[in-house]
């Protein structure tokens, strides 16, 4: 099942994605007509709390009223919000070997281009990628972000005042449900709700200047509108293995790199396992896996511009499409 939240004359809704993706199916307004309101179907964050007999209920809706064309509007005339608008957390990862040996290197370039230092940046270009730091694989390392900065799919992205440096990041993530602590990977799937795509929109300027202090990162990320998920969430069931998802960058309708989900330092149930740790997991938090190898532009050397379109596209979950403008 794809479930999205979205804004239908100007009221706020869940619904269920269907007709290729084409079509949102009321589901607020399909209880009301059988004859009573469901509270589940209030919100996405009502619907993680209900449990999966409301979801089976969902489908149940679904199935008897997904026919009446009355109860469905189309995609295209909907304003498709964040699937949680506010998160109860947000976390994201550093998975993806790739992108941890070759981001710190797109650093150093960044600050030798900024000095004009043509020669330390012919340097660092020639030295080869090194040996993974081992801390990447005792644990699954992240950093919470600000929860309340989430936009959805067709939104623009408003570049922080105090960057200069524009950048994408291609990622996965998912949304928790079942509260509990101390959880084993191999119960938590069962904290699993679903899968949506994160862009990780990212200020490099600032986030380079931040990371040496050895903290953050903090306004390299966190500014109004820069955690960008979506467009939907997609529940298990329909993922199958989440691990060999294809991915793709495009901006401006080009292809800029290519990437797959396998190859996850530590999985999310391991995730989810290393953060309940004496931690009380919480039903309708996000958790990214962090950017796939070649995911960025801090990677390739490219960055955004002003007016470029960014579509992140993942198997199985749809696109998510921004635009950026510098203020």
């Amino acid at each position: 099942m794809k479930l999205a939240t979205f804004k239908s004359r100007g009221q706020e809704k869940i619904g269920i994605v269907h007709g290729g993706d084409t079509l949102l199916f009321d589901l607020a307004a399909a209880a009301n007509g059988s004859g009573g309101a469901n509270p589940a179907f209030a919100s996405m964050l009502a619907l993680i709390d209900a449990g999966d007999a409301a979801l089976e209920q969902a489908a149940r809706v679904f199935d008897k009223h997904g026919k009446d064309e009355s109860l469905s509007v189309k995609t295209e005339m909907a304003e498709v919000l964040a699937p949680i608008p506010e998160p109860r957390q947000m976390r994201d990862g550093m998975s993806f070997p790739l992108h941890i040996l070759q981001a710190p290197r797109g650093q150093l370039k960044l600050a030798a281009r900024a000095k004009g230092d043509m020669a330390e940046l012919a340097r660092i270009e020639a030295e080869p990628l090194g040996e993974l730091p081992e801390v990447y694989r005792k644990q699954p390392i992240y950093y919470i972000t600000n929860r309340f900065s989430v936009r959805g799919t067709n939104t623009t992205v408003k570049w922080p005042r105090y960057s200069q440096v524009m950048d994408y990041e291609l990622e996965f993530g998912i949304i928790t449900k079942n509260k509990g602590a101390n959880i084993s990977a191999a119960k938590a799937k069962d904290h699993i709700f679903g899968y949506t795509i994160f862009n990780d929109f990212s200020a490099r300027d600032a986030q380079r200047i931040e990371m040496e202090g050895r903290l953050g990162p903090a306004k390299g990320k966190s500014f109004d509108g820069g955690n960008v998920m979506g467009p939907w969430i997609v529940t298990p069931d329909e993922i199958g293995d989440p691990y060999k998802l294809k991915m793709e960058v495009r901006v401006n309708g080009r292809m800029r790199s290519q990437g797959v989900t396998d190859g996850m330092l530590f999985s999310f149930e391991e995730i989810i396992a290393h953060v309940t740790k004496d931690e009380t997991l919480m039903p309708g938090e996000f958790i990214g896996s962090g950017t796939v190898g070649n995911g960025c532009g801090l990677e390739l050397g490219w960055y955004l511009e002003h007016g470029d379109t960014i579509e992140l596209e993942v198997e199985k979950i749809g696109i998510l499409k921004n635009r950026v403008e510098r203020q």
